[in-house]
This record gives C-alpha cells, sequence and structure tokens, in this order.
C-alpha cells in the first residue's frame, strides 16, 4: 500500500467500525447514550493491530476505573458538588498510573460521563443500568475498532523499515562519497572538514528515526493475519535492525574520520599516496553503505562493494607501513586514520552480516 494512501484507508477503516458500533448500540442494544460506541470504535483504529489491540485493553482498563471510581462515590456520598470534586480528584490521580499510557486521560472522561448518568438518574437499580450500559458500549466500540483493524486490509509497515534504512545508508553513502572527492583532489581545509563535521552529526541524528521505522515494522506484524503472506514472499525484516545499529555505529566513525581530518589533528601532514587512498577507501565504503541500505537479504556469499571497501583498507595499510612520520618521535597522522578506516569496516562487515540470506525471516 502506498504511504500517502495510509491515511485514507485508516479514516474508511474508522468510519466503517463507528457505523456498525453505532447501529449494535442504537438498533439492537437500544441504548439511552449509543455515542459511546462508535467512540470508543474510533479510538481504537491504530497505525498497527498490535496497537489496537493493546490500547484496546488499556482504553477498557481505564473507563472501568473511571466507572468504579464514580460508582463508589456516587454511591456512598450521594449525588452533590463536593461528591462531583472528590470524583474529579481520584479519577484524576488514577490517570496518572503508568500502565494506562496514553490512555490514562479515559479514566477521568469516563468518570465524568458516568456522574452525569448517575445523577440523572433516580433509583438505585436504573443507576446500576447506566453504569453498566457505559461498559457495555465501551467494550462493543473497541471490539469493532479492533475487529475492523484486524479483518480489513490490517496495516503492514515493512516498506518503514525499508526506507528507515535506507535513508541512513544513502546518508552515510552521500557524506563519505563527498569526503573521497575531496580527499582524491588535494589537502582539505578547516572549513571543509568543519561541513563535514556537521552533516556527520545530522547524520548521527538520523539513526533514532531509523530505529524507530524498523520497530514500527516489526510492530505492525503481531497479530497482524498478513504476516503468513510476509513470511512466504516479504523482505528479510529482522535483518534491518542489525543493518540500521550496524550503520548508526558507522556514522560514529565517520565523524571521527572528520575530526581525524582536521589541519589541527594532522589532516595537513598526510602524503599524497596516503590522503588519495583513503579517498579511494571512502568512496569504496560509501558504494557499499549505498548497496547495503537497498539489500533485503543475500548476506550468503561474498559482497563485492564490501570487497573493494577491503581492499583499499589493506591498500591504506600498505602505504602506512612506507610512510615516515614527518618529524622525529612525531605520531603519524594517517596511523590514527588507518584505525577509523579499520573501524569502519568492521562496522560495514556487522551491516552485512545482519542481513539474513535471502528467503530467510
Amino acid at each position: 500500500m502506498r504511504r500517502d494512501a495510509v491515511p485514507l484507508v485508516l479514516i474508511l477503516k474508522s468510519a466503517l467500525a463507528a457505523c456498525l458500533a453505532w447501529v449494535v448500540a442504537d438498533e439492537v442494544l437500544g441504548a439511552t447514550s449509543p455515542a459511546f460506541a462508535p467512540f470508543s470504535a474510533v479510538l481504537m483504529m491504530q497505525v498497527t493491530v498490535y496497537q489496537s489491540v493493546w490500547q484496546a485493553l488499556r482504553y477498557l482498563l481505564a473507563v472501568t476505573l473511571g466507572v468504579l471510581v464514580q460508582a463508589v462515590l456516587g454511591f456512598l456520598l450521594g449525588a452533590h458538588l463536593w461528591t462531583f470534586a472528590l470524583v474529579a480528584l481520584a479519577a484524576l490521580g488514577v490517570s496518572r498510573w503508568r500502565a494506562l499510557g496514553a490512555q490514562g486521560a479515559q479514566v477521568a472522561t469516563a468518570a465524568f460521563f458516568a456522574y452525569s448518568s448517575f445523577v440523572s438518574a433516580a433509583a438505585s437499580d436504573a443507576r446500576l443500568v447506566e453504569l453498566g450500559e457505559i461498559l457495555l458500549l465501551v467494550v462493543v466500540g473497541s471490539a469493532f475498532g479492533v475487529a475492523v483493524n484486524l479483518l480489513l486490509l490490517p496495516p503492514l509497515r515493512l516498506r518503514d523499515a525499508r526506507y528507515g534504512t535506507r535513508v541512513l545508508a544513502d546518508g552515510i553513502s552521500e557524506l563519505a562519497g563527498d569526503m573521497a572527492a575531496v580527499l582524491r583532489e588535494g589537502p582539505v581545509d578547516a572549513e571543509r572538514t568543519d561541513a563535514w563535521r556537521y552533516r556527520a552529526r545530522q547524520l548521527e541524528e538520523t539513526v533514532p528515526q531509523a530505529r524507530a521505522a524498523v520497530d514500527r515494522a516489526w510492530e505492525s506484524i503481531h497479530y497482524n493475519p498478513r504476516r503468513l503472506l510476509w513470511r512466504r514472499s516479504g523482505p528479510a525484516l529482522p535483518g534491518h535492525r542489525g543493518v540500521v545499529e550496524a550503520l548508526g555505529r558507522a556514522s560514529e566513525q565517520l565523524l571521527s574520520i572528520t575530526r581525524d581530518l582536521r589541519p589541527g589533528a594532522g589532516g595537513d601532514r598526510l602524503g599524497p599516496e596516503f590522503r588519495t587512498g583513503y579517498g579511494d577507501f571512502l568512496a569504496a565504503a560509501a558504494e557499499a553503505a549505498r548497496q547495503l541500505g537497498t539489500s533485503d537479504g543475500g548476506a550468503a556469499g561474498p559482497h563485492p562493494p564490501l570487497e573493494s571497501v577491503e581492499e583499499h583498507c589493506d591498500r591504506l595499510r600498505a602505504a602506512a607501513d612506507t610512510t615516515p612520520p614527518a618529524a622525529p618521535g612525531d605520531f603519524p597522522a594517517h596511523a590514527v586514520l588507518l584505525v577509523d578506516a579499520d573501524r569502519l569496516l568492521e562496522e560495514l562487515r556487522h551491516a552485512r552480516d545482519a542481513l539474513p540470506a535471502a528467503g530467510d525471516g
């Protein structure tokens, strides 16, 4: 399903669930306040089936607690303004319970509606019926909301994982590629390395977004009947989590490289052979990151772009062995950059190994 079609589908499903809940509440149950049912149905229409189920359970718990708070205080103290004040205080206090999550506010909402129904009924039996009706309508509405989301085009957010991984990988690829092009041309100045460092820090901020995208994809599989089709023909989703983590660490290594390339850190003392070779290494790493971001599987066997990175890293080691320090006793600047290169290569290997063989998952 296209990303821009998801909101429209959610609206249509919400409207259907609300209509079904209203018909049952009004026509079948003959409820005095049938609006509770469609309200609950729409509230349960979440972006994933997993969220619908868990939010429904929390919502039912929150409403039950709100009704119980009102029932206990109402029957004990009667219908008075100060009773309502105590109901409000108690309900708002209970709503802070962390187990209720985002549905905590529904405790007070349910308590207020329950109090309204309580004072509108004269006899105790009628009051109990009114409170019980609220709970029944909430159950009906929640059931329709979850059922419609489960049975009618249940959302499967696998593209979120692919998109999040690709955005992170493309960011690494673009930065490494730009750095490679400049290093091949000649020495870099402080302004250039500062710009790279700024981009690397921005790149690190995309890592949590990529993790969240993968988490949404995993969440959308739970309780989703479409997962059976996904297992037969879908992408290797388990690999995306490992790829994102490895690429996140790779972005940290790029940040370290930008710092070590600064003129004040020794980047101005690199020999032409090593500097050009480092550019070749980063260019190969850029291509490897790009292809890792578009892969859904196939970790088994050689990975040509990564083999190219390994070859260029070996050449850097050879160049470093033949490059003397700029001054006696001076720690060669290329030694630090070589460590950075080894670590970047290692993270790219982790990303490759995180991808299961095609057909797994």
